[in-house]
């Protein structure tokens, strides 16, 4: 999880290699913005991108934001789209 002042990005990222599984970020044609509406497409893209590569659950990293607003937005979708935290 990595937020910018324009744009959100989350990796799903397997720590024991350390290879990148699976990203996704606000700059997609069909994700872009930088809102609370934009967050929900982006968890919600996220958990899709998990389960087309057959992983359901994760450790949420929230890289030190708090947890409210974007952030809890990306988290609440991505659950609600099936992936478990």
């Amino acid at each position: 999880m990595f937020k910018s002042v324009r744009n959100l990005y989350v990796q799903l990222i397997d720590d024991s290699v350390g290879k990148t599984l699976a990203a996704a970020s606000s700059l997609e044609d069909a994700i872009k913005g930088n809102n609370k509406e934009t967050a929900k497409k982006l968890g919600a893209e996220i958990a899709k991108r998990a389960k087309g590569k057959n992983i359901e659950a994760v450790v949420f990293d929230r890289n030190g934001y708090r947890y409210h607003g974007k952030i809890k937005e990306i988290a609440d979708a991505a659950r609600e789209a099936g992936l478990k935290f």
